[in-house]
């Protein structure tokens, strides 16, 4: 959303973005090619930067971070446990 909707809608410099943002112009390239993840400050400053909440920031790089162990980890071992009844 952010590397494919958001900042292409602001039509900034990839500098400019960077600047605003408060990082690295490679910095903002590592974090829209999934290299780094969005960083509680970095959520804030992308919260002000598209006026709503840091927290929106913070659960989508856990939603994607969550996603992509579920793909990766073998849980098949690991097992349910079931309340006491």
């Amino acid at each position: 959303m952010l590397r494919e909707e958001l900042i292409p809608a602001t039509r900034k410099s990839k500098t400019e973005i960077a600047r605003r943002l408060g990082i690295s112009r490679q910095h903002r390239h590592d974090i829209l090619a999934e290299r780094k993840p969005v960083s509680a400050e970095v959520a804030v400053s992308l919260g002000e930067l598209f006026g709503n909440a840091p927290l929106i920031w913070s659960r989508m790089q856990g939603a994607h971070d969550a996603g992509h162990a579920s793909r990766e980890l073998d849980v098949s071992a690991i097992p349910t446990l079931c309340p006491a009844e």
